[in-house]
């Protein structure tokens, strides 16, 4: 995870904003099983902007960067969803404030920051059937690859794999927080959207990786 950290920052952004638009209908049918069915349209709307005005923002730096996404992404982003993933946007570039290369070690702490931001802002715990059950355990297995040696390509293939698998298990866990939870019981058999997108959205990188420079 070495090299230019604009592109690299760049790239990451690029692939969530058009896997959460190409996404929308399948993110917002896993919503309408429990939940009120607007996550793939209110992350959809808010990635849209960031793609229109994507030659726009600030690259000073990645920390710059990523605060203007956090931006957008909180204002553009309707319902619970909005606050919470700019705030993981926010927090990311606080800690990428704190280092000028994005090594895997800054990666790792910058999505760590982010699961905490989540948190917070959410009231929310790992096993509360949100999309920290699969965002926390792939950042466990970056940093597990990277204490391994693994490459890039290697690590973020692994991260992706874990955080579908992660995901896939909240369907036996009972909502604790979001609409969801109104549902009590009855969202248990269900997966998390939010898990889900992290997946999707780590496997879409997993994908991409090997071509990005």
């Amino acid at each position: 995870m070495t090299g230019n950290p604009m592109a690299q920052a760049e790239f990451v952004v690029r692939t969530i904003a058009q896997t959460a638009v190409a996404n929308e209908k399948y993110f917002g049918d896993l919503d309408a099983v429990v939940g009120d069915g607007d996550f793939g349209y209110s992350l959809a709307r808010g990635f849209e902007v960031v793609l229109a005005d994507w030659d726009t923002f600030d690259r000073t730096d990645v920390a710059t960067f990523l605060r203007k996404i956090a931006v957008v992404i909180t204002s553009k982003v309707g319902g619970t969803s909005g606050p919470l993933w700019g705030t993981a946007f926010l927090r990311a570039a606080t800690t990428a404030a704190a280092s000028p290369d994005l090594t895997g070690g800054t990666v790792v702490t910058m999505l760590r920051a982010a699961a905490e931001g989540i948190q917070a802002r959410g009231s929310a715990s790992l096993g509360d059937k949100t999309l920290l059950d699969a965002l926390i355990p792939a950042t466990d297995e970056i940093a597990r690859q990277l204490e391994l040696g693994s490459d890039a390509p290697t690590t973020i293939r692994a991260a992706a794999t874990v955080a579908r698998t992660s995901a896939d298990a909240t369907a036996g866990l009972e909502a604790r927080r979001g609409r969801a939870s109104y549902t009590g019981e009855r969202s248990i058999g269900s997966v998390d959207p939010g898990a889900v997108a992290v997946a999707v959205i780590f496997e879409a990188l997993a994908d991409a990786w090997p071509t990005a420079s």
